[in-house]
Formats: structure tokens, C-alpha cells, sequence
């Protein structure tokens, strides 16, 4: 069936747009597909009516918990499939979810589990070999807010604790369910090094995750082969969500393999691969000396990043995928904001990040029904550009955050002063709302899909004796998409070692975060403003000059 096609009859599904919870969303899908997969493991598969129940059993344990309505719980968790389950029971409990990077440690988990005001926490015990239970003990007379902690272990005695009286409070709550109420509160980087929790709400992920399946033209019973965490909006818009609206399943994995993701989009007769390009590329690589079965694949994502030339043909060639997707979003968009429709020809695909989404019933009347649209502006004057000039994206519409938790100030620095969220980065829209990546004006960067705050760790060489200063950037890499950069100007005639202040970062930081490279720069060629403050992006043009054979 040709996409256009596709999208007719899920516009005949969904001829109005409905604000729900996600757990909402979940029922509806639950009552015309009880039976259908939702979860598919190795080990088992749940289908939406076990989600649907076990979701209410664990929601209703935390309300025998004293978890009452607004308050928000942080959940540190693998994509297990209790993650989906809990993810749904928080919405259910009228709840906000503060879904943790598991890759955080010591005082950075600290800090947004503080910050986030999280009343209790569900956390896995043990990961990858890191206690997570002992990690949490060193740091846990720091936060007094958190009243209860439960472990993967312990859901079901979380759901045994449960009582007639907490269910009953559950079904009032899920009657008065409003779809408008935070969802979710996502932790970002910020520009002062800490991280900044962005606030989307129930109906802004749905929304997102509908305006994908247009623009993706789904069929009904699409299974969608994942590695990309769900605490991401990758991994829990633009998939789990999704499914939702089609029937569909997710196959999530807990750590990328790609020999086994491969495996498993056979056996599991999976219809769409999603993937950053280090993913992707090692697919690629893999399936070239394993063979791969391409016979139930319709679909390959390759998210819209920093791209190896060269691989989308490989993908065609290699993958044989039916059709192909990209995208381009940020956590404040709450998914992709923009994407190719399956229909594009190769060249928008390899010399564009997409087009704004097709208007759908998600979208708003006011925009043409699009989800979100963007334009460009000076970064000095804030003046619109016109199409086709280069300037700073900014971004408005219904899936856009309308700030951040208890940071009031960024969240005015975020804004133009007629509402557009500016973006950061450097781009062209073109006259027909293709949108192309240009370059960077704001400093953080993503290593492998997590995004990395530059000045935090530049802060671990504030008071180093040789280093007089110490300036982040991000540079392109093959596989991780982008990596860090770590430039020094040293102070006096002894040069710091390079491997001990890697081992520096690797002591003190999230393993994504430690910079693959450093280099050393007089003061005199670090490019400033006419304020006297570093500019990052000529600075990033000039390490990847000096490590272009690298990289």
C-alpha cells in the first residue's frame, strides 16, 4: 500500500484529536487491541491488556504508598519492560515521571533527583555491573524529599501493598485524568553546567508521537526494534508512543548489540529498525559479514545527526529496508520535530533533516495543522531571516516545551520575545519547510544520543595548577556521532599530561561525557567575542581542522 494511502486510513481512525494521559491513550488502544503484542522480549510477551492491568496493579500500590496526585517520581531503569509498565502506572496515579539517565552518577544523580523534587524513586539494582543500590546509599542523606525507594526487584510486593481503598482512589483519579498535566519532567543540559529539567505535558508526547506515525505513514502492526533508551523522547515518543495509535509493538533492547539487534529483528519478525548513525553503522558492518534477513523489514530510522557519508546507500544496499526515516528534534520539542516523508527522493534524504511534519489532527489550526513549525533569525538582532538565509532555528507550535522546572531565568533566555523556542543551532529553512542543519551556536553537544554539557566538565579543571584554561567542544566522530574536544591553554612552561586529565574526567563523569580528544592552544588563538568570551563554534572548527586525520 503506497504511503499516502496508509495515512488515509489512519486519518479515517483519527478524524479529531483527542487530549488523553498516555495512559489513556493506553486504554483506548487497549480496547481495540487487547490481545495484540505491546512488549515483545526473548523471554515473553505482554500484550496491551497484561500492560493495561499491570499498570493499574503498580499504580494503585503507589498510591497505598502515599503518592498523591501532582507529586512527581523519578524512575532510574534499563529498557525493561517493567520501565513501560511503570512508565504508564505514574500517568495512571495522576503522577509526573522523572524518567534518569541510568547513566548519571554520584552528585549528578543527585542533583536531579533533587531538583526534580521527586517524592519517591523506582530504580533497577544493578546494571551493566554498577550497583545502583549503592550508588544511592552514598548519596541518599542528600535528598529527604525522596520517601520511598523501590527496587525492580520489589514491584511485586509494591503491587501486593496495594488495597481496596488505594484502588478506589485510582479509578477517581483516572476519571479526572487531564491530558493538559505534566507528563513528564526530562533532564537536559543547561548553560550554566547544570542540567535543566524540561517540561512536557501528556498531550505534547502524544501529539509528537502521532505526528510521526503520519509523517511515517504507519501500517497497523508495526513492531518497532529499538536499543536507544526510553528515558529519551527517542525511545519513548517516537516508539513506545507511537505503537499506540497502530496496534503496533516495541522490541525494546537493553544494551546495543548489533549482532543481536539483528538476530532479533528476524526472529521477531520486526518492521522498523530505529538508530542513531553509530548504531546504525555497526549494523551496517555487521549484517555485511553475517548476512541479514531483510524479508519483514519495512522501515529504517536513522536518526537525523551527524551522518557518515555515504550511509543511507548503505543502508539501501545492505539493509534492504522498504523504506527510509530521519528526523531532527531536541527534548524540547518532545520527539522529532521535523521528517522526511517516506516519499522524498534521495536528495532531500542526504542534504536535509526533513520537512516540518504533514498536518495532521494533532496539529494546530493556527500553523496549517502542523505539530511545529520553524523559522530562522539573526542570533545578534533576533530579527527574522527570510528562506533559504542561514540563522538560528527557533521553533513554535503544540509540542514545544514552554519551559523549564523552577528555572525561570533560562526559561526566559529560552524564548524570543514572541514565544519561539530558540534552538541553538545554525540553520536554512527553505521555501518549501525543508529544514538543513548549518552548525551550532549554543555549546552542548550529543556523544552517542546523550546530550553533554560542555562546562561541566571544564568546572573539574577550574583550579588545575598547569591549565589556565580549559574550553569543551564537540567534535564530529564516525561512530559516536559527536564526541568531546578538550582544549587546553596551559599556564607556565609544563604542559599537563593528556591521559591524566582524560582519567580526571573518566573518575568524575558518565562515561559518554569524557572527551576523546585534547589539544593545546596558545591564549592567543582561542576566538573571542568582542566581550572577551570564547567563541565555541570557531573554536570547534578549528579542532576539527587539527584532528581532521582522526576522525
Amino acid at each position: 500500500m503506497v504511503p499516502q494511502n496508509r495515512r488515509n486510513l489512519l486519518e479515517a481512525r483519527y478524524p479529531k484529536w483527542e487530549v488523553l494521559t498516555i495512559s489513556g491513550r493506553l486504554d483506548r488502544a487497549a480496547e481495540c487491541w487487547a490481545d495484540r503484542p505491546l512488549i515483545i522480549t526473548d523471554a515473553r510477551t505482554w500484550n496491551y491488556g497484561e500492560v493495561q492491568a499491570w499498570s493499574r496493579q503498580i499504580a494503585s500500590g503507589l498510591i497505598a504508598h502515599g503518592l498523591k496526585a501532582g507529586e512527581h517520581v523519578a524512575l532510574n531503569m534499563a529498557n525493561y519492560p517493567e520501565f513501560t509498565a511503570i512508565k504508564f502506572a505514574i500517568a495512571r496515579a495522576g503522577a509526573v515521571c522523572i524518567p534518569v539517565n541510568f547513566l548519571l552518577r554520584g552528585q549528578e544523580l543527585a542533583y536531579v533527583l533533587d531538583q526534580s523534587d521527586a517524592a519517591m524513586l523506582i530504580t533497577m539494582e544493578e546494571f551493566r555491573g554498577h550497583d545502583y543500590l549503592a550508588d544511592l546509599n552514598q548519596i541518599r542523606p542528600a535528598l529527604p524529599k525522596i520517601r520511598h525507594v523501590f527496587s525492580l526487584a520489589g514491584i511485586d510486593a509494591l503491587i501486593a501493598s496495594a488495597t481496596p481503598d488505594s484502588d478506589a482512589e485510582l479509578s477517581a483519579r483516572e476519571a479526572a485524568a487531564d491530558g493538559t498535566a505534566l507528563s513528564d519532567i526530562l533532564y537536559t543540559s543547561g548553560t550554566t553546567g547544570r542540567s535543566k529539567g524540561v517540561m512536557l505535558t501528556h498531550d505534547m508526547v502524544l501529539r509528537a508521537a502521532f505526528s510521526s506515525v503520519i509523517a511515517g505513514a504507519f501500517e497497523e502492526n508495526r513492531r518497532m526494534l529499538f536499543a536507544m533508551p526510553m528515558y529519551h523522547v527517542f525511545g519513548y515518543a517516537e516508539c513506545l508512543l507511537a505503537v499506540l495509535f497502530v496496534g503496533g509493538a516495541i522490541i525494546p533492547h537493553l544494551v546495543f548489540d548489533a549482532a543481536e539487534m539483528l538476530n532479533a529483528a528476524e526472529r521477531h519478525r520486526a518492521t522498523e529498525l530505529i538508530a542513531v548513525p553509530m548504531m546504525t553503522s555497526k549494523l551496517i558492518e555487521t549484517a555485511r559479514v553475517r548476512g541479514f534477513d531483510s524479508s519483514h523489514l519495512k522501515v529504517m530510522f536513522n536518526s537525523g545527526g551527524v551522518n557518515p557519508p555515504g550511509i543511507w546507500n548503505d543502508i539501501r544496499e545492505v539493509l534492504h529496508p522498504q523504506e527510509m526515516r530521519m528526523g531532527y528534534g531536541m527534548t524540547e520539542t518532545s520527539a522529532s520535530a521535523t521528517s522526511n516523508v517516506v516519499e522524498d527522493d534521495d536528495v532531500k534524504l542526504l542534504t536535509t533533516h526533513g520537512r516540518f511534519k504533514p498536518p495532521s489532527v494533532a496539529g494546530e489550526p493556527t500553523l496549517g495543522g502542523r505539530v511545529a513549525v520553524y523559522k530562522t533569525i539573526d542570533p545578534e538582532t533576533l530579527a527574522d531571516l527570510p528562506p533559504d538565509m542561514e540563522g538560528e532555528l527557533v521553533v513554535t507550535g503544540p509540542i514545544v516545551t514552554r519551559g523549564y522546572y523552577k528555572k525561570p531565568e533560562e526559561t526566559a533566555a529560552a524564548f524570543t520575545a514572541d514565544g519561539w523556542l530558540r534552538t541553538g543551532d545554525l540553520g536554512r529553512v527553505s521555501i518549501d519547510d525543508y529544514v538543513t542543519l548549518t552548525g551550532r551556536i549554543k555549546e552542548t553537544y550529543r556523544c552517542n544520543g546523550e546530550m553533554v554539557m560542555p562546562r561541566e566538565i571544564e568546572m573539574l579543571f577550574d583550579d588545575h595548577p598547569q591549565i589556565e584554561q580549559a574550553l569543551v567542544v564537540g567534535v564530529p566522530d564516525p561512530r559516536a556521532g559527536e564526541t568531546g574536544c578538550l582544549c587546553i591553554v596551559q599556564r607556565g612552561i609544563d604542559r599537563p599530561d593528556a591521559d591524566a586529565l582524560l582519567a580526571t574526567c573518566a573518575a568524575k563523569l558518565a562515561r559518554f561525557k569524557v572527551p576523546r580528544h585534547v589539544l593545546y592552544f596558545a591564549a592567543s588563538d582561542i576566538p573571542l567575542t568582542v566581550t572577551g568570551r570564547p567563541q565555541k563554534f570557531k573554536l570547534a572548527k578549528l579542532a576539527i581542522e587539527r584532528i581532521q586525520g582522526e576522525i
